[in-house]
């Protein structure tokens, strides 16, 4: 896209016009003529032999003022710097990477969170919650883990939001299967963030109702490989202090103490969300311990062009020396 730095001084375009009607006209060379009475009979006399003189007169006239503006205006329009501007884009150094990681486990089904209307399961409300965090992240990079019983990569580190918004609404409990990988989950996250060298601005978010039962990874290992990262790891326990069985009520089997150790060994921080009102406020407290660089990443390049208009008037400036002088006159 072409852009001009300066474009005001193309009001200098009207300079030659402003000079040709204010000021005075500049003398003949040979000063002021001598009144002649009889010079309008003398004219007469001439004016059928001087009528193509002066027709070709005038084409020379029009065809110096043409030259001689065209290289003003090439002039002006140098001096307004042209400029393209190329597509904006992202300063890779400078956005965050954030993995989220989620269970869903089909514990997660388990309805025991409410909006102003009816009860939804746990899944239902991470749905919404972590589908308006990731909107909100409109300058950094989002990957998304699912896990059950296995750990899934489903989106890698993107910048399409709304297709990492999309597959993680598309989600059903169940789909990883039915227990908790906790440790496997993380270690494919760490893993995904390894293969990037530049390991600054990297977050992880891990949320889960439940313990580690399943996988390779127990939680002593996952903790010990996540320290040795050194990648901040935000966690969140999710599901009431309570849950309804068939004929009574038992707590919930999720294991706090293992998620705040993770947080507390990468430097991050451990929530617990037992309804949807906190869990919003836990993604929004996040959102404010990490804050997006706004947009100091998007960049566009600059390529001045004031060189061909100038380049161009030089020319046809050079090109007046080559001119007959008759054209001219």
């Amino acid at each position: 896209m072409i852009h001009f730095a300066y474009p005001q001084l193309f009001w200098l375009l009207l300079l030659p016009f402003v000079v040709y009607f204010i000021l005075p006209p500049v003398a003949n060379k040979y000063g002021n003529a001598l009144r002649i009475p009889f010079l309008k009979d003398i004219k007469n006399i001439q004016q059928e032999k001087n009528y193509l003189s002066l027709a070709n007169h005038k084409a020379k006239a029009s065809f110096k003022f043409f030259y001689l503006f065209l290289i003003w205006g090439l002039l002006v329009t140098a001096a307004a710097r042209p400029q393209n501007i190329g597509e904006p884009y992202r300063l890779d150094a400078e956005h965050r990477d954030i993995m989220l990681v989620i269970d869903i486990s089909t514990s997660m089904l388990q309805p025991d969170f409410s909006t102003r209307t009816q009860r939804i399961d746990r899944l239902s409300a991470v749905k919404a919650v972590v589908s308006a965090f990731i909107e909100n992240r409109t300058e950094d990079r989002i990957g998304l883990i699912l896990f059950g019983t296995q750990a899934y990569l489903q989106a890698p580190l993107t910048f399409d939001k709304a297709a990492v918004a999309d597959i993680l609404l598309n989600t059903d409990a169940g789909m990883a299967g039915q227990s908790t990988a906790i440790g496997d989950a993380l270690g494919l996250a760490l893993k995904t963030l390894r293969d990037d060298k530049n390991k600054k601005n990297k977050v992880i978010i891990l949320l889960s109702d439940g313990e580690n039962n399943d996988g390779s990874l127990d939680m002593a290992q996952a903790i010990e490989l996540a320290e040795k990262e050194n990648i901040k790891i935000y966690t969140i326990g999710v599901g009431a202090d309570y849950v309804a069985s068939l004929f009574n009520f038992q707590s919930n089997s999720l294991d706090e103490a293992s998620l705040k150790e993770l947080a507390k060994k990468t430097a991050g921080n451990y929530f617990r969300a037992t309804d949807l009102s906190s869990l919003a406020k836990i993604y929004q407290q996040i959102d404010s311990l990490e804050p997006a660089t706004g947009g100091k990443n998007i960049i566009q390049d600059i390529t001045d062009l004031f060189y061909i208009p100038l380049a161009v008037a030089l020319i046809l400036a050079v090109l007046l020396i080559f001119v007959p002088k008759r054209f001219l006159r």
